[in-house]
């Protein structure tokens, strides 16, 4: 039977969409490349998850690999990409449902140490019991190490537990780890369906 839902954060609670964030700054279609290569798809990028990295040194190494006109932009992207924070519709009436029907509700996220700063502003953390951030564990999803570690930090059965990321390999690594699970493709009645049919108490709309 499941006990508790474990939710992933980005693109699942709230939208990070890495175009989004560059268009908010009104960065030129030219540069996008580079911001996309040298801060979203880089290594600091990892290293920032993985707790090895603070965001301070992370804009610095990045910016040695951009023209100096993209440093704010690359500094504003790593420190502020969150402002505003922009929830999944229908995500917050979901969990408010599940925490109302004695679900435990958790977070498992691959994030940053800043993520403490930001998660208070994103609605739908008042429901949850517990959190588990990459940056705090120094593992990070898909791994094994992560989905055990959560499962003993919250005292939580693996076939107790059911898993939504928008990532397919992270559910393939908690399923690994004997955790059921789905992934979100931003359609929360999809979701629900698929709650439901892994034995979940939710309504369908």
């Amino acid at each position: 039977m499941i006990r508790n839902i474990l939710f992933d954060m980005g693109n699942v609670l709230i939208y990070f969409d890495r175009n989004l964030f560059m268009d908010r700054l009104g960065v030129a279609e030219e540069d996008k490349k580079l911001l996309m290569r040298e801060v979203f798809l880089s290594v600091e990028w990892v290293q920032m998850d993985r707790g090895s990295m603070v965001e301070s040194d992370a804009v610095a190494s990045c910016c040695k690999r951009l023209p100096e006109r993209l440093h704010d932009a690359a500094e504003r992207l790593i420190a502020m990409w969150d402002r505003p924070i922009l929830p999944i519709p229908g995500m917050y009436e979901l969990i408010e449902e599940l925490r109302g029907k004695g679900y435990g509700i958790y977070l498992l996220s691959n994030a940053s140490l800043r993520q403490h700063e930001y998660w208070p502003r994103i609605p739908a953390h008042v429901f949850f019991d517990g959190t588990i951030i990459s940056a705090d564990e120094g593992v990070m999803k898909p791994g094994a190490e992560y989905y055990l570690r959560a499962l003993q930090k919250f005292s939580l059965k693996a076939d107790e537990c059911f898993f939504i990321d928008d990532v397919p390999a992270n559910i393939e690594g908690a399923l690994y780890c004997g955790i059921p699970g789905a992934v979100f493709y931003n359609d929360v009645e999809y979701l629900r369906r698929n709650l439901r049919e892994a034995g979940v108490d939710v309504a369908l709309k």
